[in-house]
């Protein structure tokens, strides 16, 4: 890294752009010899010595895109200048797997981190203690909000302090659909993954009747028997709204007793598994609050525990890091398999993986897909990748693994809570307002003026990493907040009541 007087950042010895800590102004010195040509924004990245058309632009020690013209010394480095080339994706070359698998250096069982959860009677530990209302179709959607807005609005939760709320799960498919296929397999996944989610000590899963989407197919596909904790009813065979509401209610209040049965217990840290997202990223993501998770997530694996990497579309132009740390050939290739998945699915709908980054990414300093995926990965630390799952599909593995998702934070995180996920760490640029129930969203900003702006919603300051904290110092204090916050401490979009509203599925396939 350059000296700390300069207002920007080089990150690597091979880089050939600097960071911009703040608004420089033209003529400012940037790096040794090196003097901002004009106005960069913070964020934003100045060229610390000339690039000639086609030559690669490098960050994070990587290329991130290639000199669509000529750029001289101290010149912004953005669009205008900047892009993905001829190369699509990768730019590796070719993948290598488990060439850089690193030996994890596990915690002795009895020095193990320990966090105050619910264990269920299946064995899985829950962080929360909610009663979930699935539906199986859109057309439900509005019973089950009744249902549980008649349940919230009552006094019937104030003998039960220990039960966190009554939330519904509501989406906009379900029928109009086929009956087979990936669409209706991953919503098959999804609603049985939230259903046996820990965080939700009973649900209720309510349909209209005659959508697509069958409950009795979906309980004999895994051989689900109805019980204290898990009920269904549809609409019309309730006799229509009024009575399907009426008949939730009292389902929900034979629910309660039985979830309230639920203590906190300590359990170790082994049975946390922490989903991994970002969204609205910006240029200090990949510098400050993602390595930061990203030692966290160490952290924690080195405890026995779980961590989740996501959103495909953002890890595009990184994968060939993540195959190097593959424990297996196989599991390498299963992540190849689902770039190559994407690439298609987005050929066939006419879009390309380089529009990924948002609007608001780029006026933080993002240029391509490759930068934001090479910031994106760096929440996934260092140790070895064990598994690669298919979207909602159950987590088995412990350590690092890997989920296809889209890069849409309310669908890939829907994803990651359906594999079992039972906390969540956001680390977010811009400011992304979001909430997960039933999984707690801890929120890590980037910068200690979006921290300052945001307080409300944002529960970690990662800009102090610019200021002389160490990653390491700020993974541990991650880590720490996984612990309190499994335990019971609300983060701010708790506090703020985010979270039932987030639920969404990925639809994929024909709308009928």
């Amino acid at each position: 890294m350059i000296p700390a007087a300069f207002p920007a950042l080089v990150l690597h010895d091979a880089d050939n752009v600097a960071v911009a800590l703040d608004t420089i102004e033209a003529a400012t010195p940037v790096a040794p010899g090196v003097s901002a040509a004009q106005r960069v924004a913070r964020g934003h990245k100045i060229a610390t010595r000339a690039i000639g058309v086609g030559d690669p632009v490098r960050k994070f020690g990587q290329i991130i895109g290639f000199a669509l013209a000529p750029i001289g010394r101290g010149e912004w480095v953005h669009e205008h200048n900047c892009g993905m080339g001829e190369t699509g994706g990768s730019i590796a070359g070719g993948y290598e797997f488990g060439s850089e698998v690193a030996a994890v250096e596990y915690v002795p069982e009895a020095e193990r981190a320990t966090f105050q959860g619910y264990r269920r009677a299946n064995g899985m530990v829950g962080t929360r203690n909610y009663i979930g209302i699935l539906t199986s179709v859109n057309c439900s959607a509005t019973v089950a909000r009744y249902i549980a807005d008649a349940v919230n609005g009552s006094d019937m939760l104030k003998d039960y302090p220990n039960i966190d709320g009554v939330v519904p799960f509501v989406h906009s498919t379900g029928c109009g659909m086929s009956d087979e296929g990936e669409g209706f397999d991953i919503l098959m996944r999804t609603q049985w993954g939230y259903a046996a989610n820990p965080n939700l000590a009973a649900v209720l899963l309510v349909g209209l009747g005659c959508e697509v989407f069958q409950i009795g197919r979906m309980k004999k596909l895994y051989n689900i028997a109805e019980g204290d904790t898990f009920q269904t009813m549809t609409i019309q065979g309730e006799g229509g709204t009024r009575k399907a509401i009426e008949q939730g209610v009292e389902r929900i209040r034979s629910m309660l007793p039985i979830a309230a049965r639920a203590r906190r217990e300590t359990v170790p840290a082994s049975e946390l598994v922490l989903a991994l997202q970002c969204g609205g990223s910006d240029g200090y993501s990949g510098i400050t609050a993602n390595p930061a998770l990203g030692v966290a997530a160490d952290i924690l694996v080195r405890h026995g525990g779980t961590a989740i990497l996501s959103e495909t579309p953002e890890i595009y132009g990184a994968e060939h890091l993540l195959t190097r740390r593959a424990k297996s050939r196989d599991i390498g290739e299963k992540l190849i398999d689902r770039i190559r998945w994407w690439e298609e699915y987005c050929a066939r709908n006419g879009a390309q993986m380089n529009n990924n980054p948002s609007p608001g990414n780029k006026a933080g300093g993002i240029t391509t897909i490759l930068e934001k995926s090479l910031g994106a990965a760096a929440k996934s630390g260092t140790t070895p990748l064990t598994a690669v799952y298919q979207y909602a599909e159950p987590v088995r593995e412990h350590g690092f693994v890997y989920m296809d998702t889209p890069g849409f934070d309310p669908v890939s995180a829907t994803g990651q809570v359906a594999g079992g996920a039972n906390v969540l760490c956001f680390t977010t640029g811009r400011g992304s307002a979001f909430g997960c129930k039933p999984v707690p969203s801890i929120k890590l900003a980037t910068t200690s003026d979006l921290y300052r702006r945001m307080t409300d919603d944002m529960d970690i300051n990662c800009g102090d990493v610019l200021e002389g904290v160490t990653l390491e110092q700020k993974g541990r204090e991650i880590f720490q907040a996984i612990l309190d916050v499994a335990s019971g401490r609300q983060t701010k979009s708790e506090l703020l009541g985010y979270g039932s509203s987030e639920f969404t599925p990925w639809q994929v396939g024909a709308v009928m």
